[in-house]
């Protein structure tokens, strides 16, 4: 009876230790982006090249960033980003600035000598202890060589 106590709690506890299963996230792109029209190009075709989205350094992990207090944070290891987070940010703010500016060429790609140039600098992506979710940082246009 022993014996047979003993497997029993041995599978138990074999079936608990199993890994746990990672997970993975990906920025929602706006449905009306998904079709890409080409506008000709002219003179009267504003242009918008998203040059660059930093990130900071905390949040350039693979791992989802949760804050556990006023000054600690904690990078996820099993509820992961599926592609880097500056690489969709781009990609996401391209898609949104897009369909929020009919009449303009934004890209992520350069476009030529009169586009506008856009870097935006990501300091907070994250979720908070206390519900919240942190969204900051700061952008710079420049515009016909002015900041």
């Amino acid at each position: 009876m022993k014996i047979w106590m003993l497997g029993a709690a041995a599978l138990l506890l074999s079936a608990c230790s199993g890994q746990p299963q990672k997970s993975y996230y990906q920025l929602p792109v706006p449905v009306a982006s998904t079709a890409v029209v080409q506008a000709p190009v002219n003179s009267d075709t504003h242009q918008l090249w998203l040059e660059r989205v930093n990130v900071a350094d905390f949040l350039s992990a693979l791992g989802v960033v949760y804050q556990t207090n006023d000054v600690q944070f904690v990078t996820a290891g099993n509820n992961l980003w599926a592609s880097p987070l500056e690489q969709q940010l781009q990609q996401t703010m391209v898609a949104n600035l897009s369909v929020a500016m009919p009449g303009w060429i934004v890209s992520s790609q350069p476009l030529g000598n009169a586009q506008d140039t856009l870097n935006i600098s990501v300091t907070g992506f994250h979720g908070r202890y206390d519900g919240k979710a942190v969204i900051s940082g700061e952008w710079i246009l420049t515009r016909n060589g002015q900041l």
